[in-house]
């Protein structure tokens, strides 16, 4: 059995990301496809809940608690990915540690050291940039309501996000309709799967 692909889902706030992955999970599944929708933070956890009071302004921790705890967050959910992965479950996810490390970055905090705990986690085979400038952002619902949705902050976010893309990644024009965004998407994964198929590669660590 061959294993799943781990699809990922990255971009600023208020772009379309648990839209359109969760879409695709529905498609995948529609197609027969075993398929599983992850999101981090993952608010469910003990840990997840310390993240969600942090988010919703409810709690203060300083930025390298909070960055940290992002990233046990993620480490938390690693032997139930993996596990998913080989089971041949393809894994789409909404938000990882990319987002960490744009997001702690632009707070000025040292890139070396904003990486340096996510070093390991399971790497994303594809992941999908769901682009969108934060003048548009801020015009989309609920806009505003966390602690990071600032414009000025939302733009220092994205160009750290762009510094951390390779070849695996595909930026995707947020500001499209959703359903051409969705078979764009749904285009690039069946290829991705299809590479796969033809030339099966291990489940790789990242930054490692």
């Amino acid at each position: 059995m061959s294993r799943g692909l781990f699809i990922l889902f990255e971009g600023c706030d208020r772009s379309g990301k648990t839209t359109q992955s969760t879409r695709l999970v529905q498609a995948l599944t529609d197609m027969g496809v075993k398929a599983k929708l992850v999101k981090f933070p993952d608010r469910t956890t003990a840990i997840g809940k310390m993240i969600d009071g942090y988010l919703t302004q409810k709690s203060q921790l300083s930025d390298q608690a909070i960055h940290l705890l992002f990233s046990a967050n993620r480490w938390e959910a690693m032997s139930q990915m993996r596990a998913d992965l080989e089971n041949g479950i393809t894994l789409v996810v909404d938000r990882y540690a990319f987002s960490g490390v744009a997001f702690s970055a632009a707070k000025r905090m040292d890139f070396k050291w904003c990486k340096s705990p996510d070093i390991g986690l399971l790497a994303p085979d594809r992941v999908f940039f769901m682009d969108i400038h934060p003048d548009d952002a801020a015009k989309r619902e609920g806009y505003g309501e966390e602690v990071y949705e600032k414009r000025e902050f939302q733009l220092d976010v994205r160009a750290k996000f762009f510094s951390m893309m390779d070849k695996s990644w595909a930026i995707i024009d947020a500001m499209k309709d959703a359903d051409l965004i969705h078979r764009q998407i749904l285009l690039l994964t069946k290829k991705a799967m299809q590479a796969q198929e033809a030339e099966p590669k291990p489940i790789a660590k990242l930054w490692a």
